[in-house]
């Protein structure tokens, strides 16, 4: 595969990168993200965190043993705070607040919300409307479970768009994106933001006019 990865960020310590939508993480049908990143920074890399193949958007990889560890630890302490958005063309049974509860695996690979909160998945969001009948919204994962976000919208009736696991319509792609990153490193407060550059639905929301609050997604009260 030769395709060029967009570097976001390159510090001493690790990269910010964009993984594309419906590449895979890890290496399953061909090579995947990661190995497509040390391939073209000829570097050993280290991945902190992961993206489902479906989902695009920012992801740091350490670029040592030593980074690596502290990003762990950042990670495990919900230190890194992370936004990502996503569209729906169902209405949702409510327009912000939370999503809290216990996952449990269901059929064919994909998993349910629980009513129970023993170790539950946490979301908050809030939503827009930018065109008829279609809701964007912007998520903050309080926990890092797995489809946790996708999870959290078919329980409250608006499956993502293109989100065929989850009951979503289909569409020109899954439209879950990570939007966002805030976290410290060694005392300096870091952000980044990086736009969808796909899908037709992504791409009408960035131009309209309630987009624009939340081109600053730390500044939301969470």
């Amino acid at each position: 595969m030769n395709l060029i990865l967009n570097v976001v960020c390159e510090h001493a310590d690790f990269y910010v990168v964009e993984k594309p939508a419906e590449l895979s993480f890890h290496s399953e049908d061909g090579p995947g993200f990661v190995v497509l990143a040390e391939r073209q920074f000829n570097e050993k890399l280290y991945a902190v965190h992961r993206l489902d193949k479906v989902t695009s958007g920012l992801i740091i990889l350490a670029r040592n043993k030593s980074a690596a560890a502290t990003f762990t630890e950042l990670f495990a302490q919900h230190s890194i705070d992370k936004f990502y958005l996503a569209i729906t063309d169902s209405k949702p049974k409510k327009k912000q607040g939370w999503v809290k509860g216990d996952m449990a695996k269901s059929r064919r690979g994909t998993y349910k919300l629980l009513a129970s909160n023993l170790n539950p998945a946490i979301t908050r969001f809030y939503s827009i409307s930018f065109k008829a009948g279609f809701r964007a919204f912007i998520l903050k994962p309080f926990s890092g479970k797995t489809h946790q976000l996708r999870v959290a919208l078919k329980s409250i009736g608006s499956p993502i768009l293109g989100d065929i696991a989850y009951s979503g319509t289909a569409s020109d792609r899954t439209y879950l994106h990570a939007y966002a990153l805030s976290f410290t490193w060694k005392g300096e407060n870091l952000q980044f933001t990086l736009l969808p550059s796909n899908g037709d639905a992504f791409l009408t929301l960035l131009q309209h006019d309630n987009f624009q609050a939340w081109r600053s997604p730390w500044e939301l009260d969470w």
